[in-house]
């Protein structure tokens, strides 16, 4: 089983190493867990701060098309990448990332979609 990690980001350069330092690389219950970034159209350092963290996938909009689209691109995205199980947080680390595998336990056990 995959869990791939999503973060929609549109400059978020300041907060973005702080989610990913937070960000667990192992959960229970999952062979691999990677991470993807969907670049909003970011004027500022956020693929490159996302290079340095060693993020897995990134997705570049040309310019800024918004929270639905960049959510929807990030889906699509970690389904083509192979994601059994997608977690959508946020750049500005305002999610508690230990929070993860309870997250995941009910999908997991088959209790959740």
């Amino acid at each position: 089983m995959k869990l791939i990690i999503q973060i929609p980001c549109y400059n978020e350069a300041a907060t973005l190493g702080l989610a990913l330092d937070a960000l667990p690389r192992q959960v229970p219950g999952f062979e691999r867990v990677e991470w993807l970034i969907i670049d909003d159209g970011s004027t500022d350092q956020t693929v490159q701060v996302a290079q340095r963290h060693g993020v897995d996938h990134i997705v570049r909009h040309r310019r800024n098309l918004g929270l639905a689209r960049a959510f929807s691109s990030g889906l699509a995205a970690c389904l083509y990448h192979g994601a059994d199980v997608i977690v959508n947080t946020d750049a500005d680390n305002q999610y508690d990332a230990r929070d993860i595998p309870a997250l995941t336990a009910p999908v997991l056990a088959g209790n959740a979609e």
